[in-house]
């Protein structure tokens, strides 16, 4: 199908030219029209937020980056490596390879544009743990606190903080600085709280970021782990989520060490509707549930809701957050995407049983959460060592 499409775009010179030239030089590398196409319709199948011309940009970019300093280490994938990774990218959306490539060229975006994706993933992750892995030591009490937070008891609640601070295109690095230097330097509840108000993006900055009691198991796994990991009044490492850099501190922990240990699954909707105070005003007068929100929809594009059933551990960390506030039926409307305000509705959650994870795995799981902080510099450093034009 991707081939019967790239067909007729060159059986058009005209168009073939306009969709082929250089948009942008990354060294010696270029990114054409078509990538910045194909890449904003992948990275609207995802929701990711934002401008999504400027998002895709921003990831060819950091893609080419990341192609260039594998080379220059020498790194290869196989076959079977590319394989691998394709399917297990796929399976976070319940799919196989061949299911989610079908679907993607359902909306015009072709399978070479996904391995791609896949393929400077893959290749980044390893040139990230062949600088770093060496430098990044894990303890017998990392790997004891990892344990604790991954067990996730029942009844395990957390009273925390919150300080969100947005990673606006072309303010990454001072955003993640910032976050850094605050992470250090704050030492109280107090210095918390006016830092939140300060610099909190989050609507609970007018509260001094202070969340209210979150059940453990509400929490995407990272941050369950970053959060529980910490003494009362400790502030966390910052942690990235799509669009932002959070910081946590621990206020306090309800404990049930009987409760067995669960995974939870969330189904929630996401609406996007008019930035308008009186039309979410409105929805929330009108809407009792999730099924209530198809009739709002009707007559919408497709895109405009989205019903999904996840794992936690899949769903986007800026969601995840919001709905780990929210009981069913409950909204959030903090976030927004493409110019719309995002009508966030939980549906429900499920609660299952889950293996407990090995020593081993625990000990992987902490090692790749510290390479995912120092990635970000590596990236930074190629960034500005790179020369960036345009034609």
């Amino acid at each position: 199908m991707a081939g019967v499409a790239l067909g007729a775009i060159l059986a058009v010179p005209g168009l073939a030219q306009d969709l082929f030239k250089p948009r942008l030089y990354v060294n010696d590398r270029v990114i054409t029209e078509y990538e910045v196409e194909q890449r904003k319709k992948f990275l609207e199948v995802l929701r990711a937020p934002g401008n999504l011309e400027e998002e895709a940009l921003k990831a060819l970019t950091e893609d080419r980056l990341r192609q260039s300093e594998s080379e220059r280490l020498g790194l290869k994938l196989t076959d079977e490596q590319i394989k691998t990774g394709m399917e297990e990218f796929a399976s976070r959306a319940q799919l196989t390879t061949e299911g989610l490539i079908a679907e993607l060229e359902k909306v015009g975006i072709s399978a070479e544009t996904y391995r791609d994706f896949v393929v400077a993933g893959l290749l980044w992750r390893d040139a990230v743990r062949a600088r770093f892995i060496g430098q990044v030591p894990v303890s017998e009490a990392d790997v004891d606190r990892a344990l604790e937070a991954s067990a996730r008891p029942r009844a395990l609640r957390i009273l925390a903080s919150e300080l969100v601070i947005p990673l606006e295109p072309g303010n990454e690095a001072a955003a993640l600085e910032l976050a850094n230097q605050l992470s250090q330097e704050i030492k109280s509840e107090g210095d918390f709280a006016a830092a939140a108000s300060q610099y909190s993006a989050a609507p609970t900055a007018a509260n001094g970021g202070r969340l209210d009691w979150v059940p453990l198991a509400n929490l995407p796994v990272a941050i369950g782990q970053a959060v529980l990991a910490l003494g009362p009044g400790e502030v966390s490492d910052p942690v990235q989520v799509p669009g932002a850099v959070v910081l946590f501190q621990l206020r306090d922990v309800a404990r049930d060490t009987a409760a067995e240990p669960i995974a939870v699954t969330v189904e929630y909707a996401d609406f996007l509707i008019p930035n308008d105070p009186a039309e979410i005003a409105r929805l929330r007068a009108e809407v009792d549930g999730c099924k209530d929100l198809y009739g709002q929809a009707k007559g919408l594009p497709e895109d405009r809701l989205t019903v999904s059933k996840l794992p936690m551990s899949q769903v986007p960390g800026d969601v995840a957050l919001e709905l780990a506030r929210l009981d069913p039926g409950e909204v959030s409307v903090a976030l927004t995407r493409s110019g719309f305000r995002r009508f966030l509705m939980l549906c429900g959650r499920e609660a299952t049983q889950e293996t407990p994870p090995t020593r081993d795995q625990i000990k992987e799981r902490v090692i790749n959460q510290k390479l995912e902080g120092l990635a970000e510099g590596y990236l930074q450093e190629l960034r500005s060592a790179a020369i960036i034009r345009e034609p």
